[in-house]
C-alpha cells in the first residue's frame, strides 16, 4: 500500500510494466497469513478483497464472478448434488452450490486465516455464523482447511458432480506455491474424482492481450485433458472460466441452453444471449490451442 495525494492506494498488477491503483477508504482488516498478504478494505466498488495486492473480489462485481464460474458448470453437469470447491475464500460459491441444488459441498481452502477474515469483513458469502456451522459439518457445507491437492485422496466413492478451483491467478513468472493446482497433474487429478457427467470448473485468467499468457496456458491444458471443453468469457468482468466434462458432447453450449430453463439456480447476470455470446475464445487464445 502506498501514500499519494493524501490517500492510500493498493498497487495491483496487470502486466509486464502495467499496474492499476485502487484508492483504500477504510482498511478493516490487513495481516499476513501463513500463503499471502491479504487486505480487506473499502474501496470505490465497496468492500473488497486483496491478496498479495491482486484484487480477488468486490462487493460491486462479485456476484458477476461467481455466476460467470458456477452457472456453466451447473448448466453442462448431469446432476448437481455432490460439490467440490477448492479456494475461493469468501465462500460465495459454496452458497451457490448449495442454491443449485448441492446436498454436499466439501469446501477444500489452506488459508483458514484468509477464510475468517472474509466471513469476518465480506458483506458477501459466509457469515460467522454459517462458516462455524459448516466446520462443523451442520449442513450441507463442510468446510476443510486442508490442501486442495492432497484433498483429492479422500474423495467419496461416488465421485463429484463438480468440481471448482477458484484460486489467485497463475503466476506466469515465478513459482507462486499455488502454481501446481493450475497445471495439467491437477486438473487430471480433479478430473479423477468426477461422478458420470462431471464437471471440472477453472478460473482460468484474463483474456486481454496483454495479461492472456496464463489463460492460453489453462485452455491448452483444458484441450489436452478434456473430450468436451466450454469456454465462458465474462462480459461484465475481466475473467474467463473454463469447463472440462470426459464426455463427448456434440454442442455443449446448446446443452447449456437447454439446461437454463430449469436450473434450480437462477442467475441475476447470465441469460441465452450470455451463454452465446461469452463461449468463443478469443482469436488470440484458439489460434495458440
Amino acid at each position: 500500500m502506498i501514500e499519494l495525494d493524501g490517500h492510500r492506494w493498493i498497487k495491483e498488477p496487470m502486466g509486464a510494466d502495467l499496474q492499476r491503483l485502487w484508492r483504500v477508504d477504510d482498511v478493516l482488516w490487513e495481516g499476513d497469513t501463513p500463503y499471502q498478504h491479504v487486505v480487506i478494505a473499502r474501496t470505490a466498488q465497496g468492500v473488497s478483497l486483496f491478496c498479495d495486492d491482486d484484487r480477488q473480489s468486490t462487493e460491486f462485481s462479485q456476484l458477476v464472478y461467481h455466476e460467470a464460474m458456477m452457472v456453466p458448470a451447473f448448466l453442462l453437469a448431469a446432476q448437481v448434488d455432490r460439490v467440490l470447491i477448492i479456494g475461493s475464500s469468501e465462500g460465495v460459491a459454496s452458497q451457490m452450490a448449495v442454491a443449485a441444488g448441492a446436498t454436499r459441498v466439501d469446501h477444500v481452502d489452506i488459508d483458514e486465516l484468509c477464510v475468517r477474515k472474509c466471513a469476518e469483513h465480506l458483506p458477501y458469502g459466509y457469515t460467522p455464523e454459517e462458516l462455524a456451522a459448516a466446520e462443523k459439518g451442520e449442513g450441507p457445507v463442510t468446510i476443510h482447511f486442508a490442501d486442495g491437492w492432497s484433498f483429492l485422496d479422500t474423495a467419496p466413492p461416488e465421485g463429484y458432480d463438480i468440481v471448482v478451483v477458484d484460486l489467485p491467478d497463475e503466476r506466469a513468472d515465478d513459482d507462486g506455491q499455488h502454481n501446481r493446482l493450475y497445471g495439467l497433474e491437477f486438473i487430471q487429478r480433479c478430473q479423477s474424482v468426477l461422478s458420470a457427467g462431471g464437471v471440472v470448473a477453472f478460473q482460468g485468467g484474463c483474456p486481454t492481450v496483454w495479461r492472456n499468457e496464463t489463460l492460453i496456458r489453462a485452455y491448452n491444458r483444458f484441450q489436452s485433458a478434456f473430450e468436451t471443453v466450454a469456454y465462458f468469457g465474462s462480459d461484465e468482468h475481466e475473467w474467463a472460466f473454463l469447463f472440462g466434462r470426459v464426455e463427448p458432447i456434440d454442442d455443449p453450449i446448446n446443452l447449456m441452453l437447454e439446461a437454463l430453463p430449469s436450473s434450480a439456480y437462477e442467475p441475476e447476470t447470465i441469460d441465452d444471449a450470455s451463454l452465446i455470446g461469452a463461449t468463443v475464445p478469443p482469436i488470440s487464445v484458439r489460434n495458440q490451442s
